[in-house]
């Protein structure tokens, strides 16, 4: 129940947002305004943020983030298997395609915490910070592939992924920032959380565009269900046990993030099945992660 309650606040602001669209009639450009600050200012100082105070240690973690990594790739190869049998535009398949593996660090880190307090959060953490430039990069190459731009031109000017080379960096070399400036970026990491599921809710239209509701529901099973069973196997084939297994099969049973709706609407995608993907896989962790938990607790 208190994994459940944790999800609520974030939910909570997709729905603010959508009301906030639908109800006060700010228009377009004002929510194209509010992406474009997420996009390139607030979600790259989150990022920093977080790798910053990241403590990595490689060598000890190397089977953990194996494992995430594998999740992770599980989901790529899963997400691509229905490719041959749809028919929807290249561009909705490619911004969709994204929700098979891309997580919810925000919920993460909340969840993380509340089951295993600081190492928790320093176990998490370390996979986020490893996992964030692969699916970035990931993302950008599909959505480029299949759309009117090159790689990497794309990858050149992304902010997300300047943004977690920057924080490794400083991670690598030491980099302790001073005080004020771990509250500054601390306070636009806060602001990235709100605006960006915001962003969320004020794209969401409690539809798909049409001839995508198959992917869709498969994206949902492979998201929730069988990246964390990927996970639960590939853990126990290289030896994870007590916290660093539970943890890592936590991540991988995570929501869509919501930095995948801003991604596919910088790259003109499909944002509203994103946004209804985001939604419905952050739904129905409500459901899912307590189990995954609960089960875990037992192992």
């Amino acid at each position: 129940m208190n994994t459940a309650l944790l999800l609520l606040p974030d939910f909570a602001l997709i729905l603010i947002g959508a009301a906030i669209r639908r109800w006060m009639h700010l228009g377009d450009h004002f929510w194209r305004g509010i992406e474009k600050l997420v996009y390139f200012i607030l979600f790259p100082a989150l990022l920093i943020s977080a790798i910053v105070k990241t403590r990595l240690d490689l060598g000890a973690a190397l089977p953990l983030l194996a494992t995430a990594f594998a999740a992770m790739a599980g989901g790529m190869l899963l997400g691509m298997l229905p490719k041959p049998f749809t028919r929807m535009p290249a561009l909705t398949y490619a911004s969709m395609f994204q929700c098979a593996y891309r997580f919810n660090s925000y919920i993460a880190l909340a969840v993380a915490g509340m089951l295993f307090g600081s190492p928790g959060i320093a176990t998490m953490g370390l996979i986020v910070g490893a996992a964030v430039p692969l699916a970035n990069f990931v993302s950008v190459w599909m959505l480029a592939r299949h759309g009117e731009v090159g790689l990497w031109r794309e990858v050149a000017r992304n902010p997300l992924i300047w943004g977690t080379a920057t924080g490794f960096l400083l991670n690598l070399a030491g980099f302790v920032p001073p005080a004020p400036v771990q509250v500054f970026l601390g306070r636009l990491a806060d602001a990235a959380i709100a605006l960006g599921l915001i962003s969320v809710g004020a794209a969401l239209r409690l539809e798909r565009t049409p001839g995508v509701g198959g992917f869709s529901a498969w994206l949902l099973v492979v998201k929730l269900l069988a990246l964390p069973l990927v996970a639960l196997v590939v853990g126990a084939q290289v030896g994870l046990t007590g916290l660093n297994y539970q943890i890592v099969v936590l991540f991988a049973a995570l929501p869509t993030a919501s930095s995948a709706y801003i991604l596919a609407m910088r790259m003109g995608g499909d944002g509203k099945s994103v946004a209804w993907l985001i939604s419905a896989t952050t739904l129905g962790s409500m459901l899912t992660l307590p189990l995954w938990a609960a089960w875990l607790a037992r192992v």
